[in-house]
This record gives structure tokens, C-alpha cells and sequence, in this order.
């Protein structure tokens, strides 16, 4: 008798053992999270867009080079689908136009618009010379995606391999050249290679960092790239041709991809939220502690580029028949970053606290 009350006394106890144990959750470490999420942003997120980048810049150049070498329909048409590749991959990058991208001037390099065909015209006109080092030295309107895009595409999409002139070809190549040695995979080099390595700029901010002094510094200047390019979407690069009613003001005009090129910045900053490549993002701070505003984001991010699929015409047509659905597409860019620029940032002055 003795026995059994002892084993059902211990089992018992067990029980209560177990119960403790269930109900133990370790506490939250939300400076850790923050560290993680800051290298997570760099190793998952930025690095692998800008490798993404540098090689579309070798896609395009190579295309390019073989459309001079071999001027075919064939090969025109490669170096336009070349093009539109590095711009998508260019365009989502635009979720964190931070650092050396901004500083060294690689961005309006690159990515100044709107173009003027005229101007271009002019310069072929003329007797410059179209080294790479000729081009690098040229006014950015007369550099960068633009003028490749105007090259390769022609005034309304109709260029045709045949079209295409020996001056053009000169200073088409030297164009691709400038894009991928001068500026993206120096772009690359930035934030991975002395002396600038600005990876390492934003994962050591709080703890040694020359650019970041603490790491709400980090998260407050990664959102607020996020927050600019909202604006520049939508009160600059839609608002522009919309207001004017001038298509020729648009980001990507003889492409006809101005549409696609808005909706990659915005998806550009989602990746950002969410992060990528199975690594951690903001949303997985902001969770952690305020999940109905994280829901509020994700929700007004989906809106935000969900509406874009509503302007169902190139957007140089539909400045003209559809500005309904451009100004709601507006208004929702509007929101987003009026999201991030108040109870994001809020909520990262509120509780980074390094």
C-alpha cells in the first residue's frame, strides 16, 4: 500500500513538473533581433539584389556587344529583353537607394530621367568621341539605362536592327561599358571591398560603425529610403507626366516599361519589410512586439502594388485615359509612405534603444 501511494504521490508531481515546464516561455531578446535583422537586411536582402544587379549589367553588355558585332533583328530583340532585366532587378535595388548608391552618384549615373531624345540626336550629330571614358565624362541625362533604353528601342518601340547606325553602335557599347564597370560593380564593390565596405557599415552600427553611431541610426535611414522612394514614385515620376500630360516625361518612354519600373520600386520596399531569401526583415521586429501594426504594413504594401495592376494600359497612354486609376494608385503610395514615415519610424524611435 505504501508502495503504490508513493508512485501515484511521484507521478503526481510529474505532472505539476511538466505543467511548470509547459507554460515557461523564454523571454524575447529584441537587441539580438535587431542585430540579426541588420545583418539579415545586408547578407539576404541587399548583397544578393546587388550580385543579381551586376550580373544583369553583364547580360546587358554582352547583348550589346553582339547586337554590334552581329546588328540582327535576333540580337536587337536580345539586348531590349537584356535591358528590361537589369531594369527590374535596378528598380527593386531602388527599396534601398542608401549609401555609395547616393553618395558616388551611381544612381543619377545611371538612372537620371527624364531623357531627351533631341539631346541625343545632337550628341550623335556631332564628332565626340564614344570611348568609355568619353561617355563617362558626358552630362548623366546622356548616360546610364536611359539612352541604351532609346538606342535599343527607338522612339515608340519600333526600332528595327537595320535602324541602327555605326555612330550608335559606338556609343551604344560604350553606354553597356560605362553601366557595368564604372558604376554597378563598383556599386557591388562598395559594400563588400576596402575601402568603403559599407556591408559592414550597417551590421557593426552601434558597435563600432563610422557611419552609424547607434543601430536605430541603421533602421531609421533604411526606412527612410524606403519612405523616398514612395515619394518619388508617386509625386514625382507618376505625378510628373500625369499632371503635364506629357508622355516623353515618363521614366522609361520608348520601352513603354515606365509601369513595371513603379511597380519594381514598390516591390523593391516590401522586400525590405519582409526580407529575403529566408532571412529576417523589419516586419520581424515590428512583430515581435506590435503585430496589428505589422499587419497594418504588409496590408497597405499589398494595396500599394496591387493597385498598379488597375492601370491596365502603358503608362505613357494612360496619363491620357485612365488617370482614375492613376490617382488612386497615388493616393495608395501616399498612404504607404505616410505609414512608414509616422508608426514605423515611430515605432523604431520607440523601441531601438541602443
Amino acid at each position: 500500500m505504501k508502495n503504490k501511494l508513493t508512485l501515484i504521490i511521484g507521478f503526481a508531481a510529474l505532472l505539476v513538473n511538466c505543467h511548470k515546464a509547459d507554460n515557461t516561455t523564454p523571454s524575447f531578446d529584441f537587441p539580438t533581433t535587431e542585430q540579426t535583422v541588420l545583418k539579415d537586411f545586408v547578407n539576404s536582402t541587399a548583397l544578393p539584389q546587388y550580385s543579381n544587379l551586376q550580373n544583369a549589367a553583364l547580360s546587358l553588355n554582352n547583348s550589346v556587344q553582339t547586337l554590334s558585332t552581329s546588328t540582327t533583328d535576333e540580337n536587337l530583340i536580345s539586348a531590349q529583353a537584356s535591358w528590361k532585366n537589369i531594369r527590374s532587378t535596378w528598380e527593386q535595388c531602388e527599396g534601398f537607394l542608401l549609401g555609395p548608391v547616393e553618395s558616388d552618384d551611381y544612381d543619377p549615373n545611371t538612372d537620371t530621367w527624364p531623357t531627351d531624345y533631341t539631346q541625343m540626336d545632337s550628341l550623335l550629330s556631332s564628332n565626340n568621341a564614344f570611348s568609355t571614358s568619353d561617355v563617362e565624362a558626358l552630362p548623366q541625362t546622356l548616360r546610364g539605362y536611359h539612352p541604351v533604353e532609346y538606342l535599343i528601342f527607338g522612339i515608340g518601340g519600333r526600332k528595327k536592327a537595320a535602324d541602327i547606325t555605326a555612330r550608335q553602335k559606338q556609343y551604344l557599347t560604350s553606354l553597356s561599358s560605362d553601366i557595368l564597370n564604372n558604376n554597378i560593380s563598383e556599386l557591388y564593390n562598395s559594400w563588400t571591398a576596402a575601402p568603403t565596405k559599407y556591408a559592414q557599415e550597417i551590421i557593426n552600427a552601434g558597435n563600432g560603425s563610422n557611419t552609424y553611431a547607434t543601430r536605430q541610426a541603421a533602421f531609421l535611414s533604411i526606412i527612410g529610403a524606403m519612405s523616398d522612394i514612395c515619394n518619388e514614385v508617386g509625386s514625382e515620376k507618376m505625378y510628373d507626366p500625369y499632371i503635364y500630360k506629357d508622355s516623353f516625361l515618363t521614366e522609361s518612354p520608348y520601352s513603354g516599361n515606365t509601369l513595371i519600373d513603379f511597380k519594381s520600386n514598390i516591390i523593391g520596399v516590401r522586400n525590405v519589410y519582409l526580407g529575403l531569401n529566408g532571412g529576417t526583415g523589419i516586419k520581424d521586429l515590428i512583430a515581435a512586439k506590435d503585430k496589428s501594426l505589422d499587419n497594418l504594413i504588409q496590408a497597405q504594401l499589398t494595396s500599394a502594388i496591387n493597385s498598379f495592376d488597375n492601370i491596365t494600359e502603358r503608362y505613357e497612354e494612360a496619363i491620357f485615359t485612365q488617370r482614375i486609376q492613376i490617382e488612386a494608385t497615388m493616393q495608395q503610395l501616399a498612404a504607404l509612405k505616410d505609414l512608414i514615415d509616422g508608426k514605423m519610424t515611430d515605432f523604431i524611435k520607440t523601441n531601438v534603444k541602443d
